[in-house]
Protein backbone atom coordinates (compact mmCIF):
# COMPACT_ATOMS: atom_id res chain seq x y z
CA UNK A 1 0.00 0.00 0.00
CA UNK A 2 1.02 3.09 -1.20
CA UNK A 3 2.12 5.11 2.76
CA UNK A 4 1.59 8.49 1.58
CA UNK A 5 -2.40 7.69 1.86
CA UNK A 6 -1.74 6.45 5.66
CA UNK A 7 -1.85 8.80 8.39
CA UNK A 8 1.24 9.32 10.64
CA UNK A 9 1.68 10.00 14.00
CA UNK A 10 3.05 12.99 15.06
CA UNK A 11 1.73 15.08 12.21
CA UNK A 12 -0.94 17.69 13.35
CA UNK A 13 -3.68 16.86 11.73
CA UNK A 14 -7.27 15.78 14.01
CA UNK A 15 -8.53 12.78 12.22
CA UNK A 16 -10.52 10.12 12.97
CA UNK A 17 -9.79 6.28 12.61
CA UNK A 18 -12.97 4.39 11.98
CA UNK A 19 -13.25 1.26 14.39
CA UNK A 20 -15.33 -1.28 13.58
CA UNK A 21 -18.56 -2.40 15.83
CA UNK A 22 -18.45 -5.62 17.23
CA UNK A 23 -21.93 -5.36 17.04
CA UNK A 24 -24.84 -3.04 15.83
CA UNK A 25 -26.03 -0.76 17.92
CA UNK A 26 -29.58 -1.28 18.78
CA UNK A 27 -31.93 0.76 16.71
CA UNK A 28 -35.23 0.73 16.41
CA UNK A 29 -37.36 -0.63 12.98
CA UNK A 30 -37.53 2.84 11.40
CA UNK A 31 -33.57 3.72 12.00
CA UNK A 32 -32.85 2.61 8.07
CA UNK A 33 -29.69 0.74 6.85
CA UNK A 34 -27.39 -0.86 9.47
CA UNK A 35 -24.20 -1.39 8.62
CA UNK A 36 -22.73 -5.21 10.10
CA UNK A 37 -19.43 -6.42 10.90
CA UNK A 38 -17.73 -7.92 7.94
CA UNK A 39 -18.86 -4.55 5.85
CA UNK A 40 -21.56 -3.40 3.71
CA UNK A 41 -25.43 -2.38 4.75
CA UNK A 42 -28.83 -4.40 4.59
CA UNK A 43 -32.22 -3.51 5.14
CA UNK A 44 -34.09 -3.99 8.51
CA UNK A 45 -35.79 -7.35 8.84
CA UNK A 46 -39.04 -7.63 8.91
CA UNK A 47 -41.28 -10.23 10.40
CA UNK A 48 -43.54 -12.99 8.15
CA UNK A 49 -47.08 -11.74 7.06
CA UNK A 50 -49.55 -13.91 8.83
CA UNK A 51 -52.14 -15.86 6.18
CA UNK A 52 -55.65 -14.59 6.14
CA UNK A 53 -56.81 -17.91 7.51
CA UNK A 54 -54.57 -18.07 10.66
CA UNK A 55 -55.41 -14.56 11.19
CA UNK A 56 -58.89 -15.21 11.36
CA UNK A 57 -58.27 -17.96 13.36
CA UNK A 58 -57.08 -15.73 16.33
CA UNK A 59 -59.67 -13.19 16.34
CA UNK A 60 -61.89 -12.91 19.25
CA UNK A 61 -65.54 -13.05 20.02
CA UNK A 62 -66.38 -9.80 19.79
CA UNK A 63 -63.87 -9.17 16.76
CA UNK A 64 -66.10 -11.84 14.87
CA UNK A 65 -69.17 -10.22 15.82
CA UNK A 66 -67.74 -6.50 14.90
CA UNK A 67 -66.24 -8.45 11.54
CA UNK A 68 -70.10 -9.79 10.50
CA UNK A 69 -71.43 -6.83 11.63
CA UNK A 70 -69.32 -4.70 9.23
CA UNK A 71 -69.81 -7.44 6.13
CA UNK A 72 -73.75 -7.50 6.70
CA UNK A 73 -73.41 -3.79 6.22
CA UNK A 74 -71.11 -3.53 3.51
CA UNK A 75 -73.17 -6.62 1.50
CA UNK A 76 -76.14 -4.63 2.56
CA UNK A 77 -75.20 -1.66 1.01
CA UNK A 78 -73.83 -2.87 -2.01
CA UNK A 79 -77.03 -5.05 -2.59
CA UNK A 80 -79.25 -2.36 -2.06
CA UNK A 81 -77.43 0.12 -3.98
CA UNK A 82 -77.52 -2.50 -6.83
CA UNK A 83 -81.42 -2.59 -6.64
CA UNK A 84 -81.99 0.87 -6.80
CA UNK A 85 -80.22 1.11 -9.72
CA UNK A 86 -82.11 -1.79 -11.12
CA UNK A 87 -85.37 -0.40 -9.81
CA UNK A 88 -84.75 3.21 -10.95
CA UNK A 89 -84.27 1.52 -14.45
CA UNK A 90 -87.43 -0.59 -14.06
CA UNK A 91 -89.63 2.17 -12.90
CA UNK A 92 -89.16 4.58 -15.19
CA UNK A 93 -91.82 6.22 -16.59
CA UNK A 94 -93.18 4.60 -19.86
CA UNK A 95 -94.40 7.34 -22.48
CA UNK A 96 -96.77 5.53 -24.61
CA UNK A 97 -98.03 7.37 -27.42
CA UNK A 98 -102.05 7.82 -27.21
CA UNK A 99 -103.84 6.22 -29.80
CA UNK A 100 -107.52 6.53 -30.49
CA UNK A 101 -108.72 3.36 -30.87
CA UNK A 102 -111.97 3.39 -33.23
CA UNK A 103 -114.39 0.58 -31.92
CA UNK A 104 -116.89 -0.85 -34.65
CA UNK A 105 -120.18 0.39 -33.33
CA UNK A 106 -122.21 -2.60 -32.55
CA UNK A 107 -125.23 -2.94 -34.83
CA UNK A 108 -128.95 -1.52 -33.25
CA UNK A 109 -130.69 -4.46 -32.20
CA UNK A 110 -134.20 -4.83 -34.19
CA UNK A 111 -136.91 -4.36 -31.86
CA UNK A 112 -139.39 -6.92 -30.71
CA UNK A 113 -142.54 -6.25 -32.37
CA UNK A 114 -145.85 -8.16 -32.94
CA UNK A 115 -146.59 -10.12 -35.94
CA UNK A 116 -149.72 -9.45 -35.78
CA UNK A 117 -149.68 -5.37 -35.21
CA UNK A 118 -146.29 -4.10 -35.40
CA UNK A 119 -146.36 -2.47 -32.08
CA UNK A 120 -143.53 -3.14 -29.87
CA UNK A 121 -143.14 -6.60 -27.17
CA UNK A 122 -141.22 -6.54 -24.11
CA UNK A 123 -141.47 -10.72 -25.06
CA UNK A 124 -140.69 -12.70 -27.82
CA UNK A 125 -142.91 -15.67 -26.42
CA UNK A 126 -145.97 -13.23 -27.60
CA UNK A 127 -145.50 -14.05 -30.92
CA UNK A 128 -145.75 -17.73 -29.87
CA UNK A 129 -149.22 -17.55 -28.70
CA UNK A 130 -152.06 -18.56 -30.79
CA UNK A 131 -154.12 -15.69 -32.78
CA UNK A 132 -157.57 -15.90 -31.28
CA UNK A 133 -160.39 -14.68 -33.62
CA UNK A 134 -163.75 -13.84 -31.91
CA UNK A 135 -166.91 -13.02 -33.73
CA UNK A 136 -168.53 -9.83 -32.69
CA UNK A 137 -172.11 -8.39 -33.45
CA UNK A 138 -173.10 -5.01 -34.86
CA UNK A 139 -176.78 -4.47 -34.45
CA UNK A 140 -178.19 -2.28 -32.59
CA UNK A 141 -179.14 -4.27 -29.63
CA UNK A 142 -175.49 -5.21 -29.58
CA UNK A 143 -174.27 -1.82 -29.21
CA UNK A 144 -172.07 -0.48 -27.99
CA UNK A 145 -169.91 -3.59 -27.81
CA UNK A 146 -166.74 -4.64 -25.68
CA UNK A 147 -163.24 -5.37 -27.01
CA UNK A 148 -163.53 -3.69 -30.20
CA UNK A 149 -160.94 -0.73 -28.50
CA UNK A 150 -158.47 -3.70 -28.04
CA UNK A 151 -158.55 -5.85 -30.35
CA UNK A 152 -155.15 -5.58 -32.73
CA UNK A 153 -156.70 -6.70 -36.42
CA UNK A 154 -160.62 -6.44 -37.22
CA UNK A 155 -162.51 -7.30 -40.44
CA UNK A 156 -165.92 -5.72 -41.08
CA UNK A 157 -168.66 -6.97 -43.56
CA UNK A 158 -172.49 -8.23 -44.17
CA UNK A 159 -173.41 -10.78 -42.14
CA UNK A 160 -177.23 -11.22 -43.24
CA UNK A 161 -179.60 -7.89 -44.31
CA UNK A 162 -177.17 -5.41 -44.64
CA UNK A 163 -176.47 -5.97 -40.78
CA UNK A 164 -172.53 -5.76 -40.27
CA UNK A 165 -170.57 -7.96 -38.26
CA UNK A 166 -166.91 -8.00 -36.78
CA UNK A 167 -164.43 -10.81 -37.30
CA UNK A 168 -161.96 -9.79 -34.47
CA UNK A 169 -158.12 -11.12 -33.70
CA UNK A 170 -156.53 -10.89 -31.08
CA UNK A 171 -152.54 -11.78 -29.90
CA UNK A 172 -150.32 -9.37 -28.10
CA UNK A 173 -153.65 -7.50 -26.37
CA UNK A 174 -155.86 -8.93 -24.00
CA UNK A 175 -159.43 -8.23 -22.28
CA UNK A 176 -162.07 -9.69 -19.85
CA UNK A 177 -165.02 -8.62 -21.16
CA UNK A 178 -165.68 -9.25 -25.05
CA UNK A 179 -168.63 -9.44 -26.84
CA UNK A 180 -171.66 -9.89 -27.77
CA UNK A 181 -170.51 -13.01 -29.66
CA UNK A 182 -172.43 -13.99 -32.60
CA UNK A 183 -172.33 -16.59 -35.08
CA UNK A 184 -169.84 -16.80 -38.13
CA UNK A 185 -169.73 -16.89 -42.13
CA UNK A 186 -167.62 -18.64 -45.08
CA UNK A 187 -165.84 -14.80 -45.59
CA UNK A 188 -164.56 -14.47 -41.85
CA UNK A 189 -163.46 -18.09 -41.81
CA UNK A 190 -161.20 -17.05 -45.37
CA UNK A 191 -159.64 -14.58 -43.76
CA UNK A 192 -159.19 -15.53 -40.03
CA UNK A 193 -157.39 -18.53 -42.13
CA UNK A 194 -154.77 -16.24 -43.25
CA UNK A 195 -153.59 -15.60 -39.57
CA UNK A 196 -153.42 -19.50 -38.95
CA UNK A 197 -156.22 -18.56 -35.96
CA UNK A 198 -158.84 -20.34 -34.26
CA UNK A 199 -162.68 -19.37 -34.17
CA UNK A 200 -164.59 -18.18 -31.17
CA UNK A 201 -168.11 -17.84 -32.63
CA UNK A 202 -171.75 -19.38 -31.24
CA UNK A 203 -172.65 -21.09 -34.50
CA UNK A 204 -172.63 -20.01 -37.44
CA UNK A 205 -174.28 -20.71 -41.26
CA UNK A 206 -174.58 -24.23 -42.74
CA UNK A 207 -171.50 -23.41 -45.33
CA UNK A 208 -169.17 -21.50 -42.59
CA UNK A 209 -169.51 -24.28 -39.78
CA UNK A 210 -169.19 -26.94 -43.13
CA UNK A 211 -165.87 -24.58 -43.68
CA UNK A 212 -164.44 -25.28 -40.60
CA UNK A 213 -165.33 -28.97 -39.86
CA UNK A 214 -163.76 -29.75 -43.56
CA UNK A 215 -160.63 -27.84 -43.87
CA UNK A 216 -159.83 -28.33 -40.14
CA UNK A 217 -160.17 -24.61 -39.13
CA UNK A 218 -159.30 -24.35 -35.22
CA UNK A 219 -163.23 -24.32 -33.31
CA UNK A 220 -163.69 -22.92 -30.21
CA UNK A 221 -167.59 -22.68 -30.99
CA UNK A 222 -169.92 -21.86 -28.35
CA UNK A 223 -171.99 -24.69 -28.68
CA UNK A 224 -169.10 -27.12 -27.69
CA UNK A 225 -167.16 -25.45 -25.28
CA UNK A 226 -170.05 -23.41 -23.42
CA UNK A 227 -167.22 -22.84 -19.84
CA UNK A 228 -165.33 -20.78 -21.83
CA UNK A 229 -168.36 -18.32 -22.28
CA UNK A 230 -170.92 -16.59 -20.26
CA UNK A 231 -174.44 -14.85 -20.94
CA UNK A 232 -174.68 -11.16 -18.99
CA UNK A 233 -178.26 -10.48 -17.86
CA UNK A 234 -178.11 -6.82 -18.66
CA UNK A 235 -178.58 -8.03 -22.03
CA UNK A 236 -181.50 -10.26 -23.76
CA UNK A 237 -180.34 -13.14 -25.79
CA UNK A 238 -178.85 -13.59 -28.38
CA UNK A 239 -177.08 -10.27 -28.03
CA UNK A 240 -175.81 -11.33 -24.27
CA UNK A 241 -173.40 -13.63 -24.83
CA UNK A 242 -169.52 -12.68 -24.02
CA UNK A 243 -166.02 -13.92 -23.61
CA UNK A 244 -162.50 -13.24 -22.51
CA UNK A 245 -158.99 -13.83 -23.77
CA UNK A 246 -158.04 -15.97 -20.91
CA UNK A 247 -160.78 -17.88 -21.11
CA UNK A 248 -160.39 -18.69 -24.63
CA UNK A 249 -156.75 -19.06 -24.19
CA UNK A 250 -157.23 -22.01 -22.03
CA UNK A 251 -159.82 -23.60 -23.78
CA UNK A 252 -157.00 -23.27 -26.72
CA UNK A 253 -154.32 -24.83 -24.52
CA UNK A 254 -156.42 -27.54 -23.73
CA UNK A 255 -157.01 -28.35 -27.37
CA UNK A 256 -153.34 -28.24 -28.26
CA UNK A 257 -153.92 -25.34 -30.18
CA UNK A 258 -150.57 -23.89 -29.86
CA UNK A 259 -148.23 -21.12 -32.09
CA UNK A 260 -149.88 -19.41 -34.64
CA UNK A 261 -147.79 -19.80 -37.68
CA UNK A 262 -148.38 -17.10 -40.22
CA UNK A 263 -147.08 -13.75 -41.99
CA UNK A 264 -148.15 -10.16 -40.82
CA UNK A 265 -149.58 -7.39 -42.88
CA UNK A 266 -146.23 -5.54 -44.00
CA UNK A 267 -145.40 -2.78 -41.71
CA UNK A 268 -143.53 0.80 -42.02
CA UNK A 269 -143.31 3.36 -39.11
CA UNK A 270 -145.34 6.02 -38.84
CA UNK A 271 -144.83 9.20 -40.81
CA UNK A 272 -147.66 11.75 -40.52
CA UNK A 273 -148.38 14.28 -43.17
CA UNK A 274 -148.20 17.83 -43.09
CA UNK A 275 -150.87 18.42 -45.36
CA UNK A 276 -153.70 15.43 -45.07
CA UNK A 277 -155.54 14.83 -48.03
CA UNK A 278 -157.73 12.48 -46.48
CA UNK A 279 -159.09 13.69 -43.21
CA UNK A 280 -162.54 11.92 -43.32
CA UNK A 281 -163.31 8.62 -44.85
CA UNK A 282 -166.47 7.04 -45.44
CA UNK A 283 -167.64 3.42 -46.06
CA UNK A 284 -171.61 3.41 -47.64
CA UNK A 285 -171.98 -0.60 -46.54
CA UNK A 286 -175.52 -1.38 -46.58
CA UNK A 287 -177.22 1.64 -45.20
CA UNK A 288 -177.34 4.60 -42.39
CA UNK A 289 -177.54 2.53 -39.85
CA UNK A 290 -174.31 0.38 -40.17
CA UNK A 291 -172.44 2.82 -42.42
CA UNK A 292 -168.94 3.78 -41.06
CA UNK A 293 -167.33 7.03 -40.84
CA UNK A 294 -163.50 8.31 -40.16
CA UNK A 295 -162.49 11.53 -39.02
CA UNK A 296 -158.57 11.57 -38.91
CA UNK A 297 -156.83 13.22 -35.34
CA UNK A 298 -153.70 14.76 -36.57
CA UNK A 299 -152.44 14.66 -32.71
CA UNK A 300 -152.74 10.94 -32.42
CA UNK A 301 -152.11 10.18 -36.28
CA UNK A 302 -155.07 7.96 -36.43
CA UNK A 303 -158.70 7.80 -37.13
CA UNK A 304 -161.27 7.91 -35.11
CA UNK A 305 -164.54 5.76 -36.21
CA UNK A 306 -168.17 6.36 -36.27
CA UNK A 307 -170.83 4.03 -37.12
CA UNK A 308 -174.84 4.95 -37.90
CA UNK A 309 -173.47 8.60 -37.65
CA UNK A 310 -172.44 8.38 -34.04
CA UNK A 311 -168.81 7.76 -32.56
CA UNK A 312 -168.26 4.11 -32.36
CA UNK A 313 -167.46 3.55 -28.74
CA UNK A 314 -166.53 0.80 -25.93
CA UNK A 315 -169.12 -0.27 -23.64
CA UNK A 316 -167.27 -0.12 -20.55
CA UNK A 317 -164.63 2.17 -21.20
CA UNK A 318 -166.11 4.98 -23.30
CA UNK A 319 -163.56 5.44 -25.44
CA UNK A 320 -163.65 6.18 -29.21
CA UNK A 321 -162.71 3.51 -31.31
CA UNK A 322 -159.48 4.84 -33.42
CA UNK A 323 -157.31 2.51 -35.79
CA UNK A 324 -153.52 3.45 -36.82
CA UNK A 325 -154.39 1.96 -40.62
CA UNK A 326 -158.07 2.00 -42.16
CA UNK A 327 -158.25 -0.80 -44.85
CA UNK A 328 -160.98 -0.23 -47.69
CA UNK A 329 -160.87 -3.57 -49.76
CA UNK A 330 -163.60 -4.27 -52.80
CA UNK A 331 -164.95 -7.37 -53.33
CA UNK A 332 -167.70 -8.80 -55.23
CA UNK A 333 -171.01 -9.11 -53.01
CA UNK A 334 -173.27 -11.27 -53.55
CA UNK A 335 -175.95 -13.32 -51.91
CA UNK A 336 -177.11 -16.70 -50.79
CA UNK A 337 -180.63 -17.01 -49.98
CA UNK A 338 -180.21 -14.93 -46.53
CA UNK A 339 -176.99 -14.57 -46.34
CA UNK A 340 -174.36 -12.12 -47.98
CA UNK A 341 -171.57 -13.73 -49.96
CA UNK A 342 -167.92 -12.29 -51.24
CA UNK A 343 -165.58 -13.56 -53.49
CA UNK A 344 -162.24 -13.25 -51.15
CA UNK A 345 -159.86 -14.84 -53.44
CA UNK A 346 -157.84 -13.54 -55.99
CA UNK A 347 -157.45 -9.71 -56.54
CA UNK A 348 -159.05 -5.98 -56.01
CA UNK A 349 -158.47 -2.79 -55.49
CA UNK A 350 -157.58 -1.42 -52.34
CA UNK A 351 -157.59 2.01 -50.40
CA UNK A 352 -154.96 2.60 -47.74
CA UNK A 353 -155.60 5.34 -45.18
CA UNK A 354 -152.66 6.19 -42.76
CA UNK A 355 -150.50 9.40 -41.52
CA UNK A 356 -153.47 11.34 -43.27
CA UNK A 357 -153.05 10.37 -47.02
CA UNK A 358 -154.90 7.83 -48.52
CA UNK A 359 -152.52 4.91 -50.96
CA UNK A 360 -154.61 3.51 -53.79
CA UNK A 361 -153.56 0.21 -54.96
CA UNK A 362 -154.74 -3.31 -54.76
CA UNK A 363 -155.02 -6.60 -52.62
CA UNK A 364 -153.85 -9.76 -53.13
CA UNK A 365 -154.89 -13.49 -51.42
CA UNK A 366 -154.39 -16.67 -53.89
CA UNK A 367 -155.48 -19.42 -51.43
CA UNK A 368 -157.63 -19.33 -47.63
CA UNK A 369 -154.09 -19.74 -46.10
CA UNK A 370 -152.56 -17.24 -47.81
CA UNK A 371 -152.30 -13.80 -46.42
CA UNK A 372 -153.30 -10.18 -47.43
CA UNK A 373 -151.02 -8.51 -49.72
CA UNK A 374 -151.24 -4.76 -51.20
CA UNK A 375 -149.32 -3.38 -53.88
CA UNK A 376 -150.09 -0.23 -56.03
CA UNK A 377 -150.34 -0.09 -59.54
CA UNK A 378 -146.41 -0.18 -60.20
CA UNK A 379 -146.24 -3.05 -57.90
CA UNK A 380 -144.47 -1.51 -54.73
CA UNK A 381 -145.91 -3.05 -51.83
CA UNK A 382 -148.31 -0.69 -49.52
CA UNK A 383 -147.36 -1.24 -45.83
CA UNK A 384 -149.03 -0.28 -43.12
CA UNK A 385 -148.41 1.62 -39.77
CA UNK A 386 -147.99 -0.27 -36.60
CA UNK A 387 -151.34 -0.75 -33.91
CA UNK A 388 -154.93 -1.72 -35.09
CA UNK A 389 -155.62 -2.36 -38.24
CA UNK A 390 -159.32 -2.09 -39.31
CA UNK A 391 -160.53 -3.80 -42.75
CA UNK A 392 -163.99 -3.06 -44.21
CA UNK A 393 -165.09 -4.86 -47.56
CA UNK A 394 -167.43 -3.11 -49.54
CA UNK A 395 -168.60 -4.31 -53.03
CA UNK A 396 -167.67 -1.79 -55.39
CA UNK A 397 -164.97 1.18 -55.72
CA UNK A 398 -167.65 3.97 -55.30
CA UNK A 399 -168.38 2.92 -51.74
CA UNK A 400 -165.69 4.47 -50.98
CA UNK A 401 -165.04 8.27 -50.56
CA UNK A 402 -162.84 10.82 -48.49
CA UNK A 403 -162.04 14.59 -48.43
CA UNK A 404 -159.14 16.16 -47.73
Amino acid sequence: MNSDFLPHRGQGQNTHHIQPSASPSPTNSNSGPQFHEGGGFSSHHKPPKKSLKEWLRHLTKKQWAILITVAVLVLGGIGFGVYSIWLKDDTKPVTKKQTTKKETPKPTPEPLTSTLTGLPIADASINDRPVTGIMIENSRDARPQSGLTDAGVVFEAIAEGGITRFLTLWQDTDSDYIGPVRSVRPYYVQWLMGFDGAIAHAGGSGDALAMIKNLNVKDLDQFHNSGAYWRVSSRYAPHNLYTSTAKLHELEAKKGFGKANYTGFARKKEAPTAAPTARTIDFNISGALYNSHYDYDAATNSYLRSVGGAPHKDERSGAQIAAKAVVGLVMPQGKNGIYTTYNTLGSGRAYIFQDGVVAVGNWYKDSNTSQFTFKDDGGAELKLNPGKTWLTIVGGTDRITYNP
